[in-house]
């Protein structure tokens, strides 16, 4: 599991192969990524878009941004948390993601970005 804190908001994210969704002969990899975004500031926050960049092992870059994530802008409150689970497919076994999201103070209305912590996407056939 990855983690990194910004301006109180601490992202954790962990990723899997799944290998019944994916197409090896096919150059398809499907992944999995659980992601909880807790809120350790004194105010509540709510994340307005994501932004990731996704780099496969041939060094194909794609950038994904939207408002969101998976269709939920959602309000955290203070010492409070949402999670959620999305997928990505690669055409290699091995990768890496990263990013961030926009958040917004409830409070006064300011944004900032809450730095998503790279990880690894990795087939577990390569792993062993």
């Amino acid at each position: 599991m990855q983690t990194k804190t910004t301006d109180g908001i601490t992202i954790r994210i962990k990723s899997y192969y799944e290998e019944g969704s994916s197409r090896p002969l096919n150059q398809y990899f499907a992944f999995s990524y659980v992601v909880e975004i807790e809120n350790n500031s004194s105010f509540d926050v709510q994340l307005l878009r994501r932004y990731w960049i996704i780099k496969d092992a041939n060094k194909d870059v794609k950038e994904v941004e939207g408002p969101g994530v998976i269709g939920q802008q959602p309000i955290i409150k203070p010492e409070e948390y949402h999670r959620y689970s999305s997928w990505v497919p690669l055409s290699t076994p091995i990768g890496k993601m990263a990013g961030y999201y926009t958040m917004k103070r409830m409070l006064d209305g300011s944004t900032f970005r809450a730095y998503i912590p790279e990880f690894l996407l990795c087939a577990d056939f390569i792993k062993n």
